[in-house]
């Protein structure tokens, strides 16, 4: 039986434990998928299906793509067993993603707010609703192919901060650019949330 079908409590949800190393540019959604997927693979976790939780926006003639259209529809676990959300209502609204929940594939915390570095901002190009912002602002750093101009949307895993939503873990404010430098003066570290699905 698979995760996220309400009878196993296996990981379905982790946050990487690190990105790519080159700030915002995964290699689009493509890359950012197979970076899940490795990283679920060496912690034993490869024989389900991971995405990224990450939205595109229209760009180059492709349609805006929405992050909570892409992870399946719950329940998601972390690597301990613990619930994070029940379907993807709850996910954004009244989830149980925290500090202490919000675990990487290897069951491992991550630095928030607080913490030497601090990597708690993760990458989304999200809206609270989980959809991709409309406009013309870079929210995606080029649909996650860029690591120079530009911005992202990020969130906060650990539920505090700066920003104009400081407590939101997919929407907190967006990052100062789209560099590895740059994410990482703004608490960042290139990391972001996977979902099996």
């Amino acid at each position: 039986m698979s995760p996220g079908s309400g009878t196993e409590d296996v990981m379905s949800f982790f946050l990487t434990s690190v990105g790519l190393g080159d700030g915002a540019d995964l290699g689009g959604l493509e890359g950012a998928d197979q970076h899940c997927q490795a990283l679920a693979s060496t912690a034993g976790f490869g024989e389900q299906m991971w995405h990224a939780y990450l939205s595109t926006a229209v760009f180059g003639g492709s349609p805006s793509v929405n992050a909570r259209d892409r992870i399946g529809s719950g329940p998601w676990y972390n690597f301990a067993g613990v619930q994070v959300a029940t379907d993807v209502a709850n996910l954004h609204g009244e989830n149980n993603l925290t500090k202490e929940t919000v675990l990487n594939e290897q069951g491992g915390m991550t630095n928030g707010r607080g913490d030497d570095p601090n990597r708690h901002d993760i990458l989304t190009g999200s809206q609270l609703d989980g959809t991709a912002a409309a406009g013309d602002v870079d929210t995606t750093c080029q649909n996650w192919t860029g690591s120079g101009e530009g911005s992202a949307l990020v969130g906060h895993f650990d539920r505090i901060g700066g920003g104009d939503n400081p407590t939101s873990w997919n929407q907190a404010h967006a990052s100062r650019g789209c560099g590895q430098e740059d994410l990482r003066g703004s608490g960042g570290d290139g990391l972001f949330y996977c979902f099996a699905y």
